[in-house]
């Protein structure tokens, strides 16, 4: 979604950029210099277009940490495009341009991210009951459960609550009244891990920092870098009889 409204914004910009720059070129000097210069009028709609326009991919450039553009450059791209002349760069070389633009911004983000997650789990597993495993996974027994120990192969059924480091919640079963039933392997992998450790019937709270979770992508309401809290109630194995 991203590659395909930042491309036209670019678009969209030049244009205002043009129009701005004609609407100076055609004010007279004021008479004295110490006169304040009054702001530009939006005399007609094309002008108002045109400067809304502007705001817009001013925004979405600032976003992905852009704070200046060439403008002759700008200008160039899209009275090429719209002359149909030929172009420095095709339509996919300018995707990848942007998407480039778009993970380094993830990347750095998730940097910050990920060294809250660090000074949170080193001072996390220093508190009585909390075990770390090898992946770096934290969980602690709320209720311990006495069922089978769920494998790779199989399919679970477990109540969870999910929540960042902040408290914010954004996943929550309980809420909807629906327990999730997926198979083991079908979740991220601090899931996976814990899933295989839990006997049915356990009540667990899991920590899992964000090479084992989501990573510097994040996903819908979780920002890239991410270490999670759950709160996961197995339920049952739904593929097998206890």
């Amino acid at each position: 979604m991203k590659k395909v409204f930042l491309l036209p914004s670019v678009l969209m910009l030049c244009v205002s950029l043009q129009a701005q720059k004609k609407t100076t070129t055609s004010v007279a000097k004021p008479k004295t210099t110490t006169a304040v210069k009054a702001a530009p009028a939006l005399k007609t709609t094309s002008d108002s277009v045109s400067y809304a326009f502007g705001l817009f991919v001013g925004q979405n450039l600032k976003s992905l940490g852009i704070t200046s553009v060439n403008s002759v450059m700008l200008l160039r791209a899209v009275n090429q495009t719209l002359k149909a002349q030929p172009t420095l760069i095709d339509m996919n070389q300018a995707q990848q341009v942007m998407a480039r633009i778009s993970e380094n911004k993830m990347k750095q983000s998730a940097v910050g991210e990920k060294e809250k997650g660090r000074q949170f789990l080193a001072k996390n597993k220093t508190k009585p009951g909390i075990v770390q495993t090898e992946s770096g996974l934290q969980y602690e027994i709320i209720t311990k459960g006495t069922g089978p120990i769920p494998t790779r192969e199989d399919t679970v059924i477990a109540h969870y609550a999910g929540s960042l480091l902040n408290g914010q919640e954004f996943d929550n079963s309980y809420k909807r009244g629906e327990p999730l039933t997926i198979p083991v392997t079908g979740v991220i992998p601090g899931w996976t891990e814990a899933l295989t450790l839990m006997p049915v019937g356990s009540k667990w709270k899991l920590y899992i920092p964000s090479d084992i979770a989501y990573g510097d992508y994040g996903n819908q309401g979780i920002p890239g870098g991410s270490t999670l809290i759950f709160d996961v109630e197995l339920l049952s194995i739904s593929n097998k009889k206890h």
